[in-house]
């Protein structure tokens, strides 16, 4: 997407306080005039240097739409995680990472005034979900790339925020999954199955799709707030 006149984000990396004791690292991006910040979930061992996700938040930013994409564990917990793969599973743990996270925007002098809305991929998602169903009314908007939200599923009830589940029309166990579980949501929902693409959404041309309908997600959910 080229935009005439379009200014690359202010890039920072920094150090996001989750809770009193544990910090894990992020990378925020800020276009000119963004409309909202979008917190990018991250799951299945990956981290905020996904390609994929960083391919998403740049299309994002063409939307002026500011992004934090962060690692939900620790350095440490990353080699513990390499040997067991259990953390990427703890939904409770990488749910509390993105609380904090959200409670470290809402404190930071750069991003307090912005709207906040989450994009989750795979088990990122659950805790993306299970985290807006905790915080309420203050998530304006969650998008679900080839999510498992199904691993959240005691909190689907709970989510208010207007909620998109997209994933790949090769990727029947995880349609299914996605299906069962837009079933449980009660918020403004939509379930979109893009044509062709399996789950991690590597052929040409699926990724982009995916960006771009998640940008008029919460393109659409952050202008609402400023017309009310």
């Amino acid at each position: 997407m080229n935009i005439k006149g379009f200014h690359k984000p202010r890039i920072t990396d920094v150090t996001v306080d989750v809770d009193a004791n544990i910090s894990i690292n992020g990378t925020l991006c800020i276009p000119d005039n963004a409309k909202g910040i979008v917190v990018f979930a991250h799951g299945s061992g990956s981290g905020r240097f996904s390609p994929r996700n960083r391919f998403v938040a740049e299309m994002l930013h063409h939307g002026q739409l500011a992004t934090l994409l962060i690692d939900l564990l620790t350095p440490e917990e990353e080699q513990v995680d390499l040997q067991t793969r259990h953390l990427r599973f703890d939904i409770g743990l990488l749910t509390k990472r993105v609380c904090g996270a959200t409670k470290w925007l809402k404190e930071n002098d750069q991003t307090c005034k912005l709207p906040i809305a989450y994009f989750g991929a795979s088990t990122g998602a659950a805790a993306a979900l299970s985290a807006a169903g905790q915080i309420g009314e203050d998530i304006y908007a969650v998008v679900s790339r080839g999510g498992r939200p199904d691993l959240a599923e005691a909190c689907l009830g709970e989510v208010k925020s207007p909620t998109l589940l997209i994933v790949g029309g090769d990727d029947p166990i995880v349609i299914e999954l996605n299906k069962m579980a837009i079933a449980k949501l009660n918020c403004e929902k939509e379930l979109v199955i893009i044509p062709g693409a399996t789950h991690l959404f590597e052929e040409p041309g699926k990724l982009e799709i995916v960006a771009e309908t998640a940008r008029k997600w919460f393109v659409r959910y952050f202008e609402r707030e400023e017309v009310v």
